[in-house]
């Protein structure tokens, strides 16, 4: 991700908003479910969170007793875990998670909602799997949370698609086919008028996942559809994929 990426689409503005937007995402079954795995995984050892944002997995992860370090892009995002309880305790390296290093070895690195869509090229998605093999254990594991991408549902010559609608606020995606770029728009209707908050990335598949494992030594050890560990198959909109160090 390039060094710039985090300013530009998670900035001081979009920081701001950032919790109060989170929707099912803040949900505490939500958060339990997903700590509970990463909990399990990280054991006795330390957890490393790529893209930890303002906190919200790390640090209810850390208040179950793990060391969580992270890596972020977004000194305005990081701001703003710093203010939460627990915040000051997590150590935050800023920097382009897939290249940045931090000192010592990991039982757990992870990545979620969708992080890895954040950056633009393959080419750098490929290097966050090796970032996260280099700062594994040997039989450490490093998570990935994403969604599928939807294009089943995109009729012929269509390229658009909502993701959700509510009362106060829209977002859609735009998907290019070709490049397997993406861009999310999101559309907060407030007092003060219509904020939009873009995103762009790339979308990845399972499949393409594994193989960028493969080349850094990551062996996928299970797949589910999310933190419950529900059986993943072909309609499964979302996975949440464990690869192990193996090297």
């Amino acid at each position: 991700m390039p060094e710039h990426y985090g300013a530009r689409f998670f900035g001081e503005r979009e920081a701001a908003v950032y919790d109060e937007q989170l929707g099912s995402r803040s949900d505490p079954a939500v958060v339990g479910a997903t700590v509970d795995v990463l909990a399990s995984l990280a054991g006795d050892g330390r957890a490393l969170e790529f893209g930890i944002g303002t906190g919200r997995i790390a640090l209810p992860l850390a208040e179950r007793g793990v060391r969580v370090d992270g890596i972020d892009a977004s000194q305005a995002m990081v701001d703003r875990l710093r203010t939460k309880p627990g915040g000051d305790a997590i150590d935050v390296a800023i920097g382009d998670f897939s290249t940045t290093r931090v000192d010592g070895e990991f039982t757990l690195v992870y990545l979620v909602f969708n992080t890895i869509f954040n950056l633009v090229t393959q080419e750098e998605q490929v290097a966050v799997f090796q970032n996260a093999a280099r700062h594994l254990v040997p039989g450490g594991c490093f998570v990935v949370e994403n969604t599928v991408p939807e294009l089943q549902r995109l009729p012929p010559g269509q390229n658009i698609l909502p993701i959700g609608v509510g009362a106060y606020g829209l977002s859609f995606d735009v998907y290019d086919v070709v490049t397997q770029r993406l861009t999310s728009h999101h559309f907060h209707l407030g007092k003060t008028g219509t904020e939009s908050y873009p995103v762009e990335g790339r979308y990845v598949w399972p499949s393409e996942l594994d193989l960028m494992g493969r080349l850094a030594g990551l062996h996928l050890r299970e797949r589910s559809a999310g933190w419950k560990r529900e059986p993943f198959t072909s309609l499964s909109r979302s996975h949440v994929s464990v690869y192990e160090n193996t090297g």
